[in-house]
């Protein structure tokens, strides 16, 4: 992001956008937080708090509420877009004629594109061109802790190393770091994968399974990963950083993360549909298993775990059924 001190538009009021917002508004800089519900924007500007998505996190005076989309973008150099993975493209096309030629953007958007199988980079490419400035952001990280200050680290992918390293730069300070990456491919993969396995993680000690075979689901999943990942394009090193390892055991161990709070409510026998009730906020592994699967399936890359996760969402096969399918695999090397 540049050095001169133009607004940034963060599009996306969710728990993550606001968080990152919070992270932008340490730069001094105006921050405008982009949202399409009229209703919640205003409960932020009266409030000045998220009550809704970031609950109890005081926002600064820097960080500007609005619902006018060409307001927030009027003069911004920098968008950051927090918004789910199957409202990407939409959003996208509908920046692209606000912006100037010379506008950088990034996102956190993480997942495959259910309709095409894409990555947000190539969604990305496809509208916006490919002369753009455009990075990725990804790795462990719960907004809430984001929020209240607490020590993150996270990952920044983009092919320009400087654009890298400026919005490494800019988001850095005390509480937060930003490593950089060219590999746009792994940090985008791993994002999206997690959040499935992360589901069977869920499931697993949901029916009481332990640790051992939740720490046998991370491994073997993060080898489904890399798998996919190397297939499609992603250098195998990646997937031991933030975005790859360090996201995964994240999302599968910690309840703040909705896809596995998804697996441990499927484990006691509820629908995905009053599953997701209960949680109330977008689980992205939902949409994410099914991208997955097509991605893998068409690239000839074995994924059993996130196989058996889309069997368990879309197939309506048992939990426990799909643990035990996974153990009677023929056995191989590891």
């Amino acid at each position: 992001m540049s050095a001169h001190k133009s607004p940034i538009a963060v599009l996306g009021a969710g728990s993550w956008g606001t968080a990152l917002a919070l992270q932008l508004a340490k730069t001094n800089r105006q921050i405008w937080l982009w949202g399409r519900n009229k209703e919640q924007i205003a409960s932020i500007k009266d409030h000045q708090i998220n009550l809704l998505y970031l609950p109890g996190i005081e926002l600064p005076e820097n960080v500007r509420p609005e619902t006018d989309l060409a307001k927030c973008l009027n003069g911004a150099n920098d968008v950051l877009i927090c918004v789910p993975s199957y409202a990407l493209r939409e959003t996208l096309t509908t920046v692209e004629p606000l912006i100037d030629q010379d506008t950088r953007v990034c996102w956190a958007t993480k997942g495959f594109e259910l309709s095409t199988g894409q990555l947000p980079h190539q969604i990305a490419s496809e509208i916006l061109g490919d002369q753009r400035l455009v990075a990725v952001l990804s790795g462990p990280t719960f907004a809430m802790e984001v929020g209240k200050g607490l020590p993150t680290a996270i990952a920044v992918a983009a092919s320009n190393k400087r654009y890298a390293e400026e919005i490494a730069t800019l988001l850095s300070n005390n509480n937060f770091r930003a490593y950089t990456s060219g590999d746009m491919i792994g940090v985008e993969v791993g994002g999206a994968v997690k959040n499935v396995l992360a589901i069977a993680a869920g499931v697993s000690d949901g029916l009481g399974f332990g640790a051992n075979s939740r720490i046998a689901l991370i491994t073997r999943g993060l080898a489904e990963m890399t798998r996919l990942g190397v297939a499609i394009g992603a250098q195998p090193e990646t997937f031991m950083g933030l975005s790859g390892i360090g996201d995964l055991v994240l999302t599968c161990t910690d309840d703040q993360s909705r896809n596995r709070r998804l697996g441990l409510l499927l484990a006691t026998g509820k629908s995905i549909e009053s599953a997701q009730l209960e949680i109330g906020q977008v689980v992205e592994g939902v949409r994410a298993a099914k991208a997955v699967k097509e991605v893998a399936t068409r690239h000839k890359v074995v994924m059993p775990i996130c196989f058996e996760s889309y069997r368990i969402l879309y197939k309506n096969i048992p939990p426990n059924e799909a643990v035990y399918t996974l153990m009677g695999r023929a056995l191989k090397p590891e």
